[in-house]
């Protein structure tokens, strides 16, 4: 008996250790955790990722769930570029540290359901990166003592202002440069007189183009009609955009010739005529029984003729400035237009200044543009540089998205609160997350701006509006698998933030399943198309989102941000371009695998301005951003500066 037992037994453990080879002995070992320098030197400079995952795709097709499983799933596409745009990164493992995201965001853009701007933000990437290179290569030569084969001076900068033509003061054409691009507050003053040829004379704002490009776009074109001497028709304002891939917006006239919505851009009237029709409407209500309250056209028309801001042979003086919303127009001191930016045609785009028609230009000049500082005479460079962080996981990563020539307000920023003992002490993180530009100016500026302070992580597309969500990932990955930390905060580079209150708050929240910040339980998709929020149905076919935080600043743990980078690159989660309502989507399919959320919404999250005991305040410029934190040295107290 004592025998056959044995053997049994013998039997049985050989079975299971038969088993265990088949079926777990077979399995490939653990990956390592591969670093974006190691990524880049030992991936291939073709796409055969896509390929492989593609075949692997496949070969599970013996299994119909499986199938099925993988029909519902966004596959994988050739984006032209990408190769091209990876296989570049040629740089020293420190350089290494700005592209530490690049590596896990690949599959994400190669999905087949990518965001509409997705292949035209890495294409032109790979362009400004090529670009970027040869410069960079040049200036190092040129260090070592060779100048090289390269054609380029040091004359190329980031000016404050610019005022000369290229072309004769008689000509009907002039054209102002405008090096770096516009960011808000900048503004383009012209004096000129209308000459009467043509009966009109355009005024355009033109985009950065590469020479590969059919022709740059146009960012607004500003187009004025004058009368002919005896004739009916109205003197007209048309404003519109231009690009290869719409062609012409939808234009919009002023005075429009009917009755028109009061619409307002940064509180402003998007057009004069609305404020003579306003005033006229209100004087005419007071004196009207209510059934006769309809205003006489005929009169208003005459008083918008009189009121027209050009005529032929008068000079003028015409200021263009950007504001928050949109351009605006001021002609001889008084405002005249405005224009909303349309979707991905955004001020950093904005290369020239053109004037042609029948108008001479006396002078112009653009001012308030984006500066980046010489790092050769900045005095506190090792005081603003990123400092090492602690082996230990931080506590909050703050990911701040900024564009390439926004240099001020980084530096606003780095000088304000990021000086808080919180941050110099690596118990907070924080990281500029910043896609290139099309301008190689701005490009080697910002590449400079990385290597000194250390806090800049290059994205792998072209800064579109539209791309922005891809940054929500980013900071994801950011913060997860580069900086390790409990809570990772997403704020705009126009926000100031009091982070001392931030970690006092979070240490009364749940480190698990946590959404933080000014939280909208209840709003619905725009769908007017002139929206810069539109939603189409087909992007979005519900009537209403899940709750979600405003954009300037939210907060969101751990396991969330973990979540949302492995289920995107399983491509298990849609992608949506407003980044804000994104991250309130993928919550809401977090919540519905099985967890629990924690909607914590806070009103000192302030998401349109600033107010006293404010935790974060948005708009706020440069110089507010200075003045806040020297109240709350000085003061010691969370007042705003206005």
């Amino acid at each position: 008996m004592k025998k056959w037992s044995g053997g049994t037994l013998i039997l049985v453990l050989s079975f299971v250790l038969v088993v265990r080879y088949t079926y777990f002995g077979s399995q490939p070992p653990k990956p390592i955790k591969q670093s974006a320098y190691d990524f880049f030197r030992n991936h291939p400079s073709n796409d055969s990722q896509a390929q492989e995952i593609s075949s692997s795709a496949k070969s599970s097709e013996i299994n119909v769930t499986k199938v099925e499983k993988i029909k519902e799933k966004p596959h994988l596409i050739d984006v032209e570029g990408l190769s091209d745009l990876y296989s570049n990164v040629n740089a020293s493992k420190e350089d290494m540290k700005s592209f530490a995201t690049w590596p896990q965001l690949r599959t994400v853009l190669l999905r087949s359901d990518g965001l509409p701007e997705t292949s035209k933000g890495v294409k032109e990437a790979s362009v400004a990166w090529r670009e970027l290179i040869s410069i960079i290569k040049w200036e190092k030569s040129k260090t070592a003592g060779d100048d090289g084969n390269v054609n380029r001076t040091n004359e190329i900068k980031c000016p404050f202002s610019v005022s000369t033509f290229d072309e004769p003061l008689n000509s009907s054409r002039r054209l102002l440069e405008l090096p770096c691009g516009l960011i808000e507050d900048s503004s383009v003053t012209l004096i000129g007189i209308p000459n009467g040829r043509n009966r009109s004379f355009q005024i355009e704002l033109e985009g950065a183009g590469f020479p590969h490009e059919q022709k740059p776009p146009i960012i607004l074109h500003y187009n004025v009609y004058l009368p002919e001497e005896n004739s009916t028709n109205y003197s007209v304002i048309v404003q519109n955009t231009w690009t290869n891939e719409v062609g012409w917006g939808k234009e919009e006239k002023c005075p429009g010739g009917r009755s028109t919505n009061y619409i307002q851009v940064d509180g402003l009237a998007s057009c004069y005529e609305q404020l003579i029709r306003s005033a006229m409407e209100e004087n005419q209500n007071k004196s009207l029984p209510v059934g006769d309250k309809k205003i006489n056209n005929s009169v208003a028309h005459a008083h918008i003729r009189a009121n027209f801001p050009f005529s032929e042979g008068s000079p003028f003086t015409a200021t263009l400035w950007a504001g928050l919303e949109g351009f605006h127009m001021t002609v001889n001191g008084r405002h005249e237009t405005a224009f909303k930016y349309k979707e991905n045609l955004e001020l950093w785009l904005v290369s020239k200044v053109k004037v042609t028609g029948g108008v001479s230009i006396l002078s112009g000049i653009a001012k308030g543009l984006p500066v980046s500082e010489d790092l050769d005479i900045v005095f506190d460079v090792g005081q603003l540089k990123a400092p090492s962080l602690l082996k230990r996981r931080v506590v909050l990563l703050v990911g701040v998205f900024s564009t390439g020539n926004n240099f001020e307000r980084r530096m606003a920023l780095r000088r304000s609160w990021m000086q808080y003992e919180a941050v110099r002490s690596g118990i907070v993180a924080v990281r500029f997350l910043i896609g290139f530009h099309k301008n190689a100016e701005v490009n080697l500026d910002l590449w400079k701006e990385a290597q000194a302070y250390g806090d800049i992580q290059l994205m792998p597309f072209v800064d579109y509006y539209s791309l922005i969500s891809l940054k929500t990932i980013a900071v994801c990955i950011l913060g997860t698998k580069i900086i390790p930390a409990k809570y990772i905060m997403k704020i705009d580079d126009d926000a100031f933030v009091r982070i001392d209150v931030v970690l006092s708050s979070l240490k009364e929240k749940s480190a698990s399943g946590l959404l933080y910040g000014l939280i909208s339980f209840q709003s619905s998709p725009h769908r007017d198309q002139d929206s810069k929020w539109f939603v189409s149905e087909e992007e979005w076919p519900k009537d209403s989102f899940p709750p979600w935080a405003h954009g300037p600043g939210y907060i969101i743990s751990r396991d969330i941000a973990k979540y949302i980078v492995r289920s995107h690159q399983e491509r298990d989660l849609k992608l949506f371009k407003l980044e804000d309502v994104a991250m309130g989507i993928w919550i809401e399919k977090y919540k519905d695998s099985g967890h629990e959320v924690k909607y914590i919404s806070d009103d000192r999250f302030h998401h349109t301005g600033c107010d006293a005991d404010y935790i974060l305040a948005h708009y706020q410029n440069p110089r507010k951003v200075l003045c806040l934190w020297e109240k709350l040295q000085k003061e010691h107290q969370a007042v705003c500066c206005e």
